[in-house]
């Protein structure tokens, strides 16, 4: 009886969670998206009592913005969408929406639902810790043109982080998604069924990429036999980098270099896309032959792996060394884009 309870209480969960979501699915952002963050900003604080209010939002020096992580917390800064009522949650992931690409925020609600996974994979217990509802949004500032402000929204393997000045988004930095289940293995109740695969793209193309090398590229390019357990810097507000490792652009064949690029586009396409064309006309401003992929750790699934593309402005990272709720080995995935030139709006030191 606890059981069937427990699994109606994941599925109603889920539908609902899942309701909130796709209201913005395919929804249209016309406007630049600094202006869309800045009206959809307002009409959230807006939605808020006075209580809510004081939750939300932190003066925009505060320490708490530079303060980003990944694991799984009893609480976090700001406002869970679980203290929302249903016009305050879709205002907050209106504003998420704003934020992200069409394909970011899929991204984005598809790992919100992976917590209604985990909670059936990990069993009665899990209630409190996995819930697609305990996301926390919160504004440092108050949106406004000439004002600098930002937006984080952030949980349990999602940790996005806005910064705008001028009226501009000027960073996303850092952008990081996270998966487990990678690939669901199990028969589970909810809108994400067996097969799905959050953060497909990002795996296969390295896959590709990496198995694609001749023996001497590998040998340039795998900078160990072993991956490492996680992504460097995580939590930390800058990414202190040292020299580029891996195989250099230019000494990829045209099939290779396109496999590259498509990788790298995964990323810089979360994005909205004037945000992510500024981030693909930096690279090609400084240059792709200043571009490196090194890989780590096996080179076929189910054994713990991972690459990194270090580009002259920008890091991406990427890990699956985890096995998954249900004890699958190397099914658990990190990734991660960094703003070299610095994170959150800041110089980098």
């Amino acid at each position: 009886m606890r059981l069937t309870r427990f699994r109606l209480s994941v599925l109603c969960m889920s539908t609902l969670c899942l309701a909130s979501l796709c209201v913005l699915v395919g929804m249209k952002v016309a406007d630049p998206p600094g202006q869309q963050m800045q009206s959809f900003g307002s009409a959230f604080l807006d939605s808020l009592d006075d209580d809510q209010l004081a939750i939300a939002r932190m003066p925009y020096d505060s320490a708490e913005r530079l303060a980003w992580h990944f694991i799984p917390k009893p609480t976090r800064k700001g406002l869970p969408l679980k203290d929302m009522n249903t016009a305050q949650r879709t205002a907050a992931l209106r504003l998420l929406r704003a934020a992200l690409s069409e394909a970011g925020y899929e991204k984005a609600s598809q790992i919100m639902l992976l917590e209604g996974v985990l909670r059936q994979l990990e069993g009665p217990g899990s209630e409190s810790r996995r819930d697609p509802q305990k996301y926390y949004v919160t504004l440092f500032g108050a949106p406004s043109e000439t004002e600098p402000w930002g937006l984080s929204f952030e949980g349990h393997h999602m940790s996005l982080n806005f910064s705008c000045r001028g009226g501009q988004l000027v960073d996303s930095t850092p952008q990081f998604f996270a998966s487990n289940p990678a690939t669901i293995q199990s028969d589970v109740e909810g809108p994400l069924g067996k097969g799905t695969r959050v953060l497909r793209e990002e795996e296969t193309l390295g896959f590709e990429l990496v198995n694609g090398l001749n023996a001497q590229q590998a040998e340039s390019a795998i900078i160990a036999n072993k991956a490492p357990a996680e992504i460097r810097f995580a939590g930390e507000p800058q990414a202190d980098v040292g020299e580029p490792e891996g195989i250099r652009f230019g000494r990829l064949s045209e099939d290779q270099a396109e496999l590259l690029t498509r990788l790298v586009r995964v990323y810089t396409d979360a994005a909205p896309d004037p945000i992510a064309q500024q981030r693909r006309d930096a690279i090609q401003s400084s240059g792709w032959d200043k571009v490196h992929f090194a890989w780590a750790g096996a080179t076929k699934p189910g054994i713990g792996h991972y690459y990194r593309v270090r580009g002259e402005g920008f890091l991406i990272e990427f890990v699956n060394t985890q096995a998954d709720a249900s004890g699958n080995p190397a099914n658990h995935i990190h990734c991660v884009w960094r703003d070299l030139t610095g994170d959150f709006d800041l110089p980098h030191n």
